[in-house]
């Protein structure tokens, strides 16, 4: 029986504001819905590993779907909380801040109970959401890998790309 990737609840142990983490997690539901009915089999690869993982959500309604209408900023904002679970699960990271433009990343993530004030642990996390292809949930992990190793943050970097149609998360360091 495959793993949770708890998404829903990342307020109870990511140090980020927990109505951001909502409307995240919202922005996911309704991306994930587009495609699949609840549960659905994730693949998560990273290091040249593969997890699978159950996906559930909560239905959404139609008012939830009006306001994440737009397809693109949902899949911008979903797949950050989606990156966050899985970064969660398989390196022990949770999300701390949001990055400054330039870094080449979104967010800063650092080992669960590190302070938020103390970026020598973190790790800068770039993310990104698709519902392309496996092809293009690839192509994209190369672009943010390399968008990371040009940003001006000197913290180490993890690139992720989930694919909501595909049910793919690729997570690689940077």
């Amino acid at each position: 029986m495959p793993k949770p990737l708890r998404f829903e609840d990342l307020a109870e142990r990511h140090d980020i504001d927990p109505h951001q983490l909502q409307g995240y997690a919202n922005a996911a539901k309704v991306r994930l819905e587009a495609h699949h009915t609840p549960p659905v089999d994730f693949e998560v690869t990273s290091k040249g590993e593969t997890v699978v993982y159950e996906v559930k959500w909560a239905p959404c309604d139609d008012k939830l779907r009006r306001s994440y209408n737009n397809a693109d900023d949902a899949k911008r904002d979903g797949a950050y909380v989606m990156a966050f679970a899985a970064v969660e699960d398989l390196e022990g990271m949770v999300s701390i801040a949001r990055a400054e433009t330039k870094t080449g990343a979104d967010y800063y993530v650092a080992p669960s109970g590190t302070s938020p004030a103390d970026l020598e642990s973190a790790f800068r996390l770039e993310v990104s959401g698709t519902d392309g292809t496996p092809a293009e949930v690839h192509r994209r992990l190369k672009d943010k890998q390399e968008q990371a190793r040009k940003g001006t943050g000197a913290e180490p970097a993890i690139a992720a790309v989930v694919g909501f149609k595909t049910k793919l998360i690729l997570l690689e360091r940077a």
